[in-house]
C-alpha cells in the first residue's frame, strides 16, 4: 500500500496539521510508487558494487576496537513504527550508555577509525539493508530515536506519513550538526529545542516536493558535500 487511508492513521497522526500534507501525498501515489521502485533498484545494485567495500571496512572496525561491525538502535519511521537502524559502529562499545543520544564534534565516544569513516558517511552504507527491508527511502526525514519523537509537534508527525531516509535536504543544511552541539552544555536538550524544530523546517518542504528526478538531485547533492 503506498498511502494507508487517513483513517487508518495512528491517532496522533490525525490532525488538522497533519492534513494538508497527507492530501499533498494522495494527490501524487505515482510519484511515491516510483520513488519506492527506485528505492528497491538503487539499493539492490549499490549492495552488489559495495560488497567490497563493505569487508574493508568491517575488518578495519574489528581491528581497531573491541564490539560488534554494525550499530543497530531503535528509531522511528513511517506511522511511527519502530525499527532498528543499521551504520558501520564507529563509537566505542556501549556508547549509547555512556553519553547522549546525538554525536557532538568533540565526542570523546568516537573511535580512530570511526572518525575517519564519518567523515566521508561511510558509516550510512548499511543503511541500504534498511531499504530494502521497507523501513527507510534513499531520500526522506532522518529518522529520530523514541525520546525525541516524543517531544514531536502536531506537525511534525506529517513527517511520518513517509519512510525515513538516509538523506534529505535538512541533512544537507545540517551536515555541521556535530560542530552544532558541540558546545551545548546539554547537548539532548538542545537538539530537541533548536535543531530539531530547525531541521523540520526543511523536512515539510520536502513532503511537498515529491518525484524521482527530485530525490536524484538530492542524492546527488549529499555526494557533493561528501566528496
Amino acid at each position: 500500500m503506498i498511502l494507508r487511508k487517513w483513517e487508518d492513521l495512528p491517532k496522533e497522526m490525525q490532525n488538522e496539521q497533519v492534513r494538508p500534507y497527507y492530501d499533498y501525498l494522495a494527490k501524487h501515489k505515482m510519484s511515491l510508487a516510483a520513488k519506492f521502485l527506485l528505492d528497491k533498484v538503487l539499493a539492490v545494485i549499490l549492495l552488489l558494487v559495495l560488497s567490497p567495500i563493505f569487508l574493508v571496512i568491517a575488518v578495519w572496525i574489528k581491528c581497531d576496537s573491541a564490539g560488534e561491525v554494525f550499530f543497530r538502535q531503535e528509531r522511528v519511521t513511517r506511522y511511527g513504527e519502530k525499527f532498528r537502524i543499521y551504520k558501520f559502529r564507529t563509537m566505542v562499545k556501549n556508547a549509547e550508555s555512556l553519553g547522549s543520544q546525538v554525536t557532538t564534534n568533540a565526542d570523546m565516544r568516537v573511535t580512530k577509525v570511526g572518525k575517519k569513516i564519518r567523515a566521508c558517511r561511510l558509516d550510512e552504507i548499511p543503511q541500504l539493508i534498511n531499504i530494502l527491508k521497507g523501513e527507510m527511502s534513499f531520500v526522506g526525514t532522518r529518522p529520530e530515536v523514541p525520546r525525541y519523537v516524543e517531544h514531536y509537534t502536531k506537525e511534525m508527525y506529517a513527517t511520518l506519513l513517509l519512510p525515513a531516509g538516509v538523506t534529505s535536504e535538512a541533512s544537507i543544511e545540517y551536515k555541521d550538526e556535530e560542530q552544532l552541539l558541540a558546545e551545548a552544555n546539554n547537548a539532548d536538550e538542545v537538539y530537541i529545542s533548536t535543531v530539531l524544530p530547525e531541521k523540520m523546517r526543511w523536512n515539510y518542504k520536502g513532503l511537498t516536493k515529491q518525484g524521482v528526478l527530485e530525490d536524484i538531485k538530492i542524492m546527488l547533492q549529499t555526494l557533493g558535500t561528501v566528496a
